[in-house]
């Protein structure tokens, strides 16, 4: 069961009839708590199967009532839910530290472009790897991930601070090379993708981990035509 807001308050026998009006209705067949919030996590966040069936056409009316365009918008606005604090409050810290000189070279309107068409592109690649899934995928890490993507591509010899904590209240910024920091990150991403694949993990759960992959992969090979057409003066953060 999915559970994305706090427990149900009424009665047992309620709350069971109040989950499987919610699972027949616009969660797809997901068992989740029967509250507001989780109907509204369940409408606008990308449910792999309930998408693939609405593209096609093939999405029964009585187990999703909403209509075709709004399911298949979710992959839009999937990008801008999150599951806590924690899941936005990296996102975008990463999109703090690498996005705006995405945004310097592109330009506004293209950077909000690229990074719509990277978090589409990381959740069609998440979705075809687990086009069975009913368990909503959401949150803009796979946009980030194409932004980090251009970025080891244009600045490659970048440096990012790093902070280490040192005891209690000791913080001491160490500059580590964006590849470096990048490269690690698309490796740890990749071997946890890989392992969901096997018999140790099963797809659909936890992080959509293809999604960060795909992501980061599109922003490489978007930025990899255009990468003569910017300044290729590496920035240095503080």
């Amino acid at each position: 069961m999915l559970t994305l807001s706090a427990s149900f308050t009424g009665t047992p026998r309620q709350a069971n009839a109040a989950s499987a009006a919610l699972a027949d209705g616009p969660c797809y067949g997901l068992e989740t708590s029967p509250t507001e919030v989780d109907r509204f996590y369940c409408r606008w966040s990308l449910q792999p199967v309930e998408f693939f069936d609405a593209v096609r056409g093939d999405a029964p009316p009585v187990t999703s009532p909403q209509p075709r365009w709004e399911i298949i918008v979710t992959i839009i606005t999937a990008m801008f839910l999150h599951g806590g604090w924690l899941h936005i409050g990296g996102n975008m810290l990463f999109l703090w530290v690498f996005g705006d000189n995405i945004e310097d070279r592109l330009g506004h309107i293209p950077y909000l472009l690229f990074y719509l068409a990277a978090g589409i592109a990381a959740s069609l690649v998440q979705g075809v790897l687990d086009a069975t899934s009913v368990v909503p995928v959401l949150g803009a890490s796979g946009a980030v991930a194409g932004v980090l993507g251009a970025y080891i591509v244009w600045f490659p010899k970048a440096t990012v601070s790093v902070v280490i904590p040192f005891f209690v209240l000791i913080f001491i910024p160490i500059p580590v090379p964006a590849v470096v920091m990048i490269g690690i990150w698309f490796l740890q991403n990749l071997l946890a993708g890989v392992a969901t694949l096997g018999a140790a993990a099963a797809p659909g759960q936890g992080v959509a981990w293809f999604a960060h992959i795909g992501g980061f992969l599109f922003g490489m090979l978007l930025a990899l035509p255009l990468r003569r057409r910017v300044n290729r003066r590496a920035p240095r953060w503080r």
